[in-house]
């Protein structure tokens, strides 16, 4: 049997990315700085290949911005081929057939929900009826999803994010003209520390803003403890006074994770498929964690305890979700503070295929091996055999990696 390590670049664990924002931060620009940090070019156009969606082009390269070598990507769009403009429902649709992880799907999507509701707001609508003008071409679809991708393939764990410039001015849309930052950039920045800076360009973009609250865990100054293992750069298209690039800084943080929310509501008159939808509902939206436990209430009847862990920037946006989707009338929250283990993702080679096996450990030790449960059951059906086969197999193969 061969054993194969991961095709990315190595980082010590647990994997951290800084993003240093001082000349704000797009699709194109987030795309460029992972690129820059080892996500593979080859498996990246794999994954836009995925895509339902066509007329566009790629662009990579090795530019010099203010004496900073950096990457810089975007995406062409055949001036041929029209893109229509996209309700949220038709993107959730692209990203849901495509061949892609189930973490890479959940977490776009929720990128682009958060898009949605921000434009929805701005613009008088609601979610369903609002469509996506620029946010909703092809062009932002392999950003945001390609963002989303590549973390997952550099095994990135946390992200904080800090020095965000928004730009200023004003800046021409399909609405007309508008103030810069954007209103949907605005709306999505809020409770979220930033400055305008003095360049009168739309340095952060609505997909940037909707990629740095979905995904980021934190904001603010650099980690005291952080120790950096691999600087990146992705390349903006301007050339500008200042280096107009995203820096990103891969590497790992000796600091305590920040304190979490904890959200709880004890539900006794809800339907076990509300509440399946609602755990799904909130997953999408972010959460870190989501479970039920069963409890009794009182008059001795049998209930549900809706537990729901995340960062407190959601905190709002979440209770939001359970008070609309259950029948719940009161939610509990509690401060809490959580130890993980550092985490590291490999690829192992089988007889029967690939298997993506996270190995965890503690003070050096590995504690757990577990290989993707989507992986061993799609090879264990393809090949007749049972999973607990595969599965084993997979973490002996594992092992050698250790």
């Amino acid at each position: 049997m061969k054993k194969t390590q991961s095709k990315q670049k190595q980082h010590p664990s647990p994997k951290t990315l800084f993003l240093s924002c001082h000349s704000g931060i797009s699709g194109n620009l987030f795309v460029g700085a992972l690129l820059d940090a080892g996500l593979s070019e080859i498996a990246f156009r794999e994954m836009v290949a995925a895509l339902p969606i066509s007329g566009y082009t790629l662009q990579f390269e090795k530019v010099i911005k203010n004496g900073i070598a950096a990457t810089y990507f975007d995406v062409t769009l055949d001036p041929n081929e029209k893109q229509p403009h996209r309700h949220l429902a038709d993107i959730v649709k692209i990203i849901e057939t495509a061949q892609l992880s189930d973490t890479t799907k959940t977490r776009s999507i929720s990128v682009f929900t958060q898009l949605a509701e921000a434009e929805a707001k701005v613009h008088g609508t609601t979610l369903e009826k609002i469509h996506f003008h620029e946010v909703g071409g092809v062009d932002a679809i392999i950003d945001i999803v390609g963002t989303v991708f590549g973390l997952e393939q550099l095994g990135i764990e946390t992200i904080i994010a800090g020095n965000i410039r928004t730009g200023s001015g004003f800046v021409n849309c399909a609405h007309g003209t508008i103030p810069v930052p954007a209103p949907a950039t605005v709306e999505l920045l809020a409770g979220i520390p930033y400055l305008h800076g003095n360049i009168e360009k739309e340095l952060l973009t609505p997909t940037g803003a909707a990629l740095l609250t979905t995904l980021c865990d934190r904001f603010g100054d650099r980690p005291e403890k952080f120790i950096t293992e691999t600087t990146a750069y992705g390349a903006g298209a301007w050339n500008l006074e200042i280096p107009n690039v995203l820096r990103a800084e891969l590497g790992s943080s000796q600091q305590n994770e920040p304190s979490l929310t904890l959200l709880e509501a004890n539900i006794d008159d809800c339907t076990p498929q509300i509440l399946a939808y609602t755990t799904e509902q909130l997953l999408k939206t972010g959460a870190l964690d989501v479970w039920q436990t069963p409890i009794f209430m009182k008059k001795g009847r049998s209930a549900q305890k809706l537990s729901i862990l995340t960062s407190s920037l959601l905190k709002a946006k979440l209770e939001t979700i359970i008070f609309k989707e259950t029948t719940t009338i009161g939610i509990r929250n509690t401060t809490v503070t959580r130890t993980i283990a550092d985490r590291r993702e490999e690829t192992v080679n089988t007889p029967w295929g690939s298997i993506r096996v996270k190995i965890s450990s503690t003070n050096g030790n590995t504690c757990t091996i577990t290989p993707e449960y989507d992986d061993c059951t799609a090879l264990a059906e393809a090949n007749k055999i049972q999973l607990k086969e595969v599965i084993a197999t997979a973490r002996q193969q594992a092992q050698a990696l250790i």
